[in-house]
């Protein structure tokens, strides 16, 4: 089954990719359109999942918007993160089937994109036991919040490429206190590539996780 890839050339906010999403879900599950693979990066935003807690926030919302920074409940599961230009974020919206492996498969299929993008770079990123998402010897680089309804998915992963970590400083990310956050630019130095350039090879590692092309 193809599906459609479709990249952002600019940041988008928070609230204007959860609208995008919520009508590809709805449209996806009476199969009105084929699976679609959303890549993007976002404009400055503090993020909770659900089910997350306040306790996790290190700053008020007003200091975030003093900083320029939004913030907003998600309807993901997962904690606190921070999305910002730099991070390439991926939001896959996809049918599942429920007789499979269901949602810790596709789990293990969003860590897999996150492993072999880091891997194709030449930075070793590897699964934790007991916590989503993929890790480097010098910390978290990709974090993962998605969502099932009627067994179509959204929300997804985002990728830590380029951004100002510092960010992260404003949170307790995804509730791991003492966890560092890492990226490609931490890891590679200079030789780190721009976004663009991981979105292309990052599509290369969601039709292999995912075993579906990309058109």
């Amino acid at each position: 089954m193809t599906a459609i890839i479709v990249f952002f050339d600019r940041p988008v906010s928070f609230g204007r990719a959860d609208r995008i999403q919520r009508g590809l879900v709805s449209a996806r599950i009476d199969d009105a359109i084929p699976d679609v693979v959303l890549m993007l990066e976002h404009e400055p935003v503090v993020t909770l999942g659900r089910r997350a807690q306040d306790q996790h926030m290190r700053v008020t919302r007003e200091a975030l918007a003093a900083r320029g920074v939004d913030f907003a409940v998600a309807s993901r599961g997962g904690d606190a993160t921070y999305h910002a230009p730099g991070q390439l974020v991926v939001y896959p919206i996809l049918k599942l089937d429920a007789t499979a492996a269901g949602a810790h498969g596709y789990l293990h299929s969003l860590e897999e994109v996150a492993i072999l993008t880091a891997r194709d770079f030449g930075v070793d990123a590897v699964r934790r036991r007991g916590m989503s998402g993929a890790w480097t010897p010098s910390g978290k680089i990709a974090a993962i919040g998605f969502r099932l309804r009627r067994w179509v998915t959204h929300h997804g992963m985002s990728f830590n490429v380029d951004l100002d970590l510092g960010g992260f400083d404003m949170i307790v990310p995804c509730g791991l206190i003492g966890e560092p956050v890492s990226s490609l630019k931490q890891a590679l130095g200079d030789a780190c590539p721009p976004v663009s350039v991981v979105a292309d090879r990052m599509a290369a590692a969601v039709e292999t996780a995912f075993r579906r092309p990309l058109r």
